[in-house]
């Protein structure tokens, strides 16, 4: 064997990273392997749950990033190479998931290289199933699905691999059962309950999933966290002395899933779906405090004699920084029956100077007779700055707690007098936001709408231009044309 051989099989024993390429490499011959450094933050959390050095271990990542492939056939095929009297459980939501992972598994084992780099890991005469594995040091990979009976089994580590399908994800029965089992029979099955792990790799399908529950009963769990799209800057460890610094709305694989590819997918998922499986932030289905079934939806907005006022709402950050809040306009067609109509959503991060052209160019792009900024921070400034050139514009001082003022405009959502377009490229992200407040991440955008259907910040400001003024000096009967309140933009 050569010298660079030699060298490639000590990194194969010893570098968990390499080692997933090469599974990939056997496991998806003919497909590129795109290395990431989430998949490096994936192995470096795996491989201190081999150590030692971590027992309760969650990696909740978007779907086709390569987790099942690492934690599930990766992760036992490395520990038994270096350790094979390992007792290992693989559990996965369905028998046949869970017999493609072992059969995955075997076919690590049995690869030449594998044998070459692990000469003492050999599988074992006795049990070579498709749902248990065991080796001549009598070490095993058994495989289970959620439900699944263990009477009778133990191991040292077990992994959890997607417990629960998307599909079944709003079945309040099949959560409950995939939680309770974990509970009633899989905590139980370690051998040692003080240096026994329990690894749980998934996507998040719902708030009440698994890694809800588990996290909600304890705070033992490590949680390496990995949404599609960041939601905020991190740092993230990817060794013992490396970290990846993720910027706010990097994607997780911008080679294989860029931005565009994701944006598109928000549309043909749905904002729950999306923000549960790739933003690893479930909603609750119904809604939280605005609840779904109460919007109402429109392709066209009401004709133009219906209208009352085009009013915006701001809610403005303080700095323009990836690290601090967004700044968000949220745009309303108000009827003259008092409905609300939701035209557009901006939403950035922005320091001051481009706030407050962003302010009058959004003003004037829809026509706005009525401009909220909250009196505060930035907005008191941008209130103050703009008075004289953005008609409208007034500043408001909210009298409660964010949560009292959505829950007092609730009402407007339930009495069916809120709407929001059929189609929107900003909708998907706005609907995640208001459907899971007050537990959304971000809660700006609910506050900019809170405080556009307030109804004291709805009432038509008396702002009077030069032309109305110059007529209104005239005597004459121009006051009762009909019409002239729609040439001077009054709302009637």
């Amino acid at each position: 064997m050569s010298t660079d051989a030699r060298k490639f099989e000590a990194l194969l024993r010893n570098d968990f990273r390499v080692f997933i390429h090469k599974v990939f490499t056997t496991l998806c011959p003919g497909q590129d392997y795109e290395p990431s450094w989430h998949i490096e933050a994936t192995a470096y959390r795996l491989e201190r749950v081999r150590q030692g050095k971590t027992t309760r271990l969650i990696n909740n990542m978007p779907p086709r990033s390569l987790k099942s492939i690492a934690a599930s056939v990766a992760f036992p095929a490395f520990i038994l190479g270096r350790e094979p009297s390992r007792r290992i459980i693989c559990v996965s939501y369905s028998a046949e998931l869970a017999k493609k992972h072992s059969n995955d598994f075997r076919a690590v084992l049995e690869a030449p290289w594998y044998r070459s780099v692990f000469p003492t890991t050999r599988i074992g005469p006795y049990k070579n199933s498709e749902t248990e594995i065991e080796l001549t040091a009598r070490g095993f990979r058994l495989a289970t699905s959620v439900g699944g009976t263990l009477t009778g089994r133990g191991g040292d580590i077990i992994v959890i691999d997607d417990p629960l399908k998307p599909d079944d994800a709003l079945s309040e029965t099949r959560r409950t059962a995939a939680n309770q089992w974990f509970t009633n029979t899989l905590l139980s099955r370690l051998d040692d309950k003080r240096t026994g792990a329990i690894v749980i790799v998934m996507q998040r399908v719902h708030m009440d999933d698994l890694t809800g529950f588990v996290t909600g009963q304890s705070d033992e769990w490590k949680v390496l966290n990995l949404p599609a799209i960041a939601e905020a800057d991190e740092v993230i460890p990817i060794s013992d002395t490396e970290v990846y610094c993720r910027k706010v709305g990097e994607a997780l694989s911008p080679v294989r899933e860029p931005i565009p590819v994701l944006e598109k997918l928000k549309p043909q998922l749905g904002s729950d779906a999306f923000s549960a499986q790739y933003q690893q932030m479930p909603v609750p289905p119904g809604g939280a405090m605005i609840k779904r079934n109460w919007i109402q939806r429109y392709t066209d907005l009401p004709p133009q004699h219906e209208r009352f006022l085009i009013l915006q709402s701001w809610d403005t950050a303080n700095k323009g920084g990836p690290e601090n809040d967004f700044s968000v306009c949220t745009t309303w067609f108000v009827t003259r029956n008092r409905r609300w109509y939701l035209l557009d959503v901006w939403r950035r991060r922005l320091d001051y100077p481009d706030l407050k052209a962003a302010v009058q160019t959004l003003a004037d792009k829809h026509k706005a007779r009525r401009v909220l900024v909250e009196d505060a921070g930035a907005g008191t400034s941008l209130v103050q700055e703009l008075r004289g050139e953005v008609a409208g514009i007034v500043a408001v001082k909210p009298d409660r707690d964010k949560i009292s003022r959505m829950a007092v405009v609730s009402a407007k959502f339930e009495s069916g007098l809120v709407f929001l377009p059929d189609r929107a490229l900003w909708l998907a992200d706005f609907e995640a936001e208001l459907f899971a407040f007050p537990g959304s991440r971000h809660d700006d955008q609910c506050d900019s709408v809170s405080q556009a259907l307030t109804e004291d910040n709805c009432s038509f400001p008396m702002v009077i231009s030069p032309e109305v003024l110059a007529a209104a000096r005239r005597p004459g009967p121009w006051m009762r044309r009909r019409g002239n309140h729609e040439r001077f933009g009054y709302p009637g």
